[in-house]
């Protein structure tokens, strides 16, 4: 005996395998970011490099003020003197790190201040 086909549409749900499907489609989607997100993201960045200009200074200073630290007290026979002056460049290294900091954290807010002031625009409304 044959059997007919019958032509037609079969359809199974499965919500464990929507699921998946779903899991594995958002792994290949590009991330969203809210505006919320973006503002905070941005507001972080006006302050980053001037952050990481004023520690490196604030390393180096600290330490020319240590090797001058150094030769005044270890070496004093020949490095007192050097070591005075050493230890003074090391301090004028060392407190310009906060007058930089602002600087570069000023002219980077000046940058991004205008996508800031559209985004809180957009956001307060």
């Amino acid at each position: 005996m044959e059997q007919k086909q019958t032509e037609g549409f079969q359809y199974s749900y499965s919500a464990k395998q929507q699921e998946e499907i779903k899991r594995i489609r958002s792994k290949y989607e590009a991330p969203q970011e809210d505006k919320m997100a973006y503002l905070r993201r941005l507001d972080e960045s006006a302050v980053k490099k001037g952050t990481m200009l004023s520690i490196v200074l604030g390393v180096i200073g600290t330490l020319i003020l240590g090797v001058g630290m150094c030769c005044v007290l270890v070496w004093q026979n020949v490095w007192f003197v050097p070591g005075i002056i050493i230890g003074m460049v090391g301090l004028i290294v060392l407190s310009l790190a906060y007058p930089v900091y602002m600087k570069v954290t000023k002219k980077e807010r000046e940058k991004i201040a205008p996508e800031i002031m559209r985004l809180t625009d957009e956001l307060l409304k």
